[in-house]
């Protein structure tokens, strides 16, 4: 009873956003989860079942997504970590026009996704996108001729794949760098001097100081990104339409396959798989943490 006494305005406050939130995502869950364990048949519907995840274990275009995605999330979420890290790292010493590099590097956060995933399409287009032109030397610019033909890149898995990759952490790489800028900027100044005044090297500076005390702020970049990465729907939607991940295959089950039991099973496994990345991401980094710490 203190502590509402002593915290109503605060509970008050924040109490209608937790109900709404909470309610809503209970609501939307139990549902998703009635939906994929029924299985609807002729003789009736039968609940509780695991037929549509055994349906979706024979299905090689689910495999095949499954494994995309894997891939997909493996590679793209330590390249928004690393890619944030290298910008933050550029940023946080004072030099001459800082601030206008900073509002730089923010701007992808400013053009919506969509907008930016159709921009690739642009690019990445064929015959006639803009990097096949530039690699068949056809602009002034760039006279040298390295390719004979244009290069289908929405035409293979690996390079929709790629490319859709590089939107996602392009667009992405300012969240990551404003995480990893403020924790930087909590490491006290003091430290460093007394590395330096002990003649500790720039590198022993970094994996003894500033990478320790930096697992927080990577932790928090490779959970959230790693939980974006896993559900990113618009650029593998729009780029790799033909190469489907976990989430664009939910919309193919839901509209192609006129299956929303099929999807909401799918919803599951993806929601499983962001639960047990993320647990490993906490162990992993609270282990390697220790053992830097030991150093």
């Amino acid at each position: 009873m203190r502590f509402i006494r002593k915290n109503f305005f605060g509970i008050v406050i924040l109490a209608p956003a937790v109900l709404y939130l909470v309610g809503f995502l209970l609501i939307i869950l139990f549902k998703v989860i009635e939906l994929a364990l029924t299985h609807v048949s002729p003789q009736g519907a039968l609940f509780p079942t695991a037929h549509h995840f055994v349906e979706l274990s024979t299905n090689p275009e689910f495999r095949q997504a499954f494994v995309r995605t894997i891939w997909f999330t493996l590679i793209g979420t330590p390249l928004e970590l690393i890619m944030g890290m290298a910008a933050a790292f550029l940023v946080v010493r004072e030099f001459k026009g800082r601030g206008a590099i900073r509002s730089l590097m923010i701007l992808p956060l400013a053009i919506p996704t969509i907008v930016t995933a159709i921009m690739l399409y642009i690019i990445f287009d064929f015959p006639g996108g803009h990097i096949n032109d530039i690699l068949m030397g056809r602009h002034a610019f760039f006279p040298f001729r390295i390719i004979s033909y244009p290069v289908d890149w929405r035409g293979s898995g690996f390079f929709a794949l790629m490319v859709s990759m590089f939107g996602k952490v392009w667009r992405d790489m300012p969240i990551s760098m404003l995480i990893i800028l403020a924790g930087l900027q909590a490491i006290s100044k003091d430290q460093y001097e007394a590395a330096k005044t002990l003649g500790a090297s720039a590198f022993q500076t970094f994996f003894r100081i500033t990478l320790p005390l930096l697992t927080p702020a990577m932790a928090t970049v490779l959970v959230l990104r790693s939980i974006e990465v896993w559900k990113e729907f618009i650029f593998p939607f729009i780029l790799a339409g033909s190469y489907p991940l976990l989430a664009t295959l939910i919309e193919r089950a839901y509209h192609e396959w006129r299956n929303p039991n099929e999807a909401c099973a799918i919803a599951l496994i993806l929601l499983a798989l962001i639960i047990v990345s993320t647990l490993l991401i906490f162990h992993s980094l609270k282990w390697l943490r220790r053992q830097l710490v030991r150093v």
